[in-house]
């Protein structure tokens, strides 16, 4: 992937977030309730991607 591609990715990734943070604030979210949503679904993420192998063989 070219540079300027990455590059412009990750502004819109960033700018994504942005709006979405300013919606939801603006919409009367609580800002715990936010980071309680990611938070759950960074830890949902993370548990369903696991293998289950040990690897210390």
């Amino acid at each position: 992937m070219p540079l300027p591609h990455f590059l412009l990715l990750i502004v819109a990734v960033i700018l994504a977030a942005a709006v979405t943070l300013w919606a939801s604030l603006a919409a009367g979210v609580p800002l715990i309730t936010l980071l309680l949503v990611g938070l759950t679904g960074a830890a949902l993420i993370h548990f369903s991607t696991r293998n289950w192998h040990d690897h210390d063989r």
